[in-house]
């Protein structure tokens, strides 16, 4: 049995029975659900109860009772569910919706930096879902331990700053996040790495993915890829020195 996709009211649902999944967002970590969630926010969104807003947010689309579904992990965005895209490549779905209005830079040399330097151009703040977070779920047929399905997570991670750097200068946003799923009734997979079956075919499927939602949303013209970090609506640049040593 595959993985099925479902958008309803903003609400982007991916959805496997017996599937175990690890999220990098809010309230996130391990978890046995029948589905994972991608919720898009109203612009000037200001909401901190999040348990109760997802919880009304999956009952309002259909896909939960009251209460909303408490196991199931769920990104938030401002990107709207038009934009989002679904890549599919033998066990492995991807699902992206992808927006650079917050990018993240690092420079790789001092030329690189821009002005004004320093960590935040845009000032510190809390972790909340901007217009341009880039949100990444991948789910596998095949069944993976815990260490593999964390592994899975590290490379949606990749591909998705490979493909935002190939496509728009940065590597990603100050808000991504990605959550990874795997079927825990399916066929083993001992490992997830790039040059495996699940994680092969992981890469191909963010990056289409996230190209393919960026497409969506900017195309059209109704948003622009920001030239730079000081360009854009918000972003930080991390310019920060180290002190590298031997071990």
């Amino acid at each position: 049995m595959g993985f099925e996709t479902a958008v309803a009211g903003g609400v982007l649902r991916l959805r496997r029975p017996d599937t175990r999944w690890l999220s990098t967002g809010w309230d996130g970590g391990f978890a046995d659900a029948p589905a994972a969630y991608n919720v898009s926010v109203p612009e000037g969104w200001e909401r901190t109860d999040l348990d109760a807003y997802v919880a009304d947010r999956l009952a309002d689309a259909g896909f939960a009772g009251p209460g909303g579904d408490p196991t199931a992990p769920a990104l938030l965005t401002g990107v709207d569910m038009r934009h989002a895209r679904v890549a599919r490549s033998g066990p492995v779905v991807a699902v992206a919706t992808a927006g650079v209005s917050n990018p993240a830079a690092l420079p790789m040399d001092a030329e690189g930096r821009e002005e004004p330097t320093g960590e935040s151009v845009a000032g510190e703040g809390p972790e909340r879902p901007g217009r341009g977070t880039v949100n990444v779920l991948v789910a596998t047929t095949r069944r993976l331990d815990d260490g593999a399905l964390a592994n899975l997570v590290a490379v949606a991670a990749e591909a998705k700053a490979a493909t935002l750097l190939a496509t728009t200068g940065f590597p990603g946003t100050t808000t991504d996040a990605v959550v990874a799923g795997s079927a825990r009734d399916g066929d083993p997979a001992a490992f997830s790495g790039s040059a495996t079956t699940v994680g092969g075919a992981s890469r191909a499927c963010v990056r289409d993915a996230v190209r393919a939602s960026l497409n969506s949303r900017y195309a059209a013209g109704d948003a622009t890829v920001p030239d730079s970090v000081a360009d854009a609506e918000h972003g930080v640049v991390t310019d920060r020195e180290t002190e590298v040593t031997r071990p």
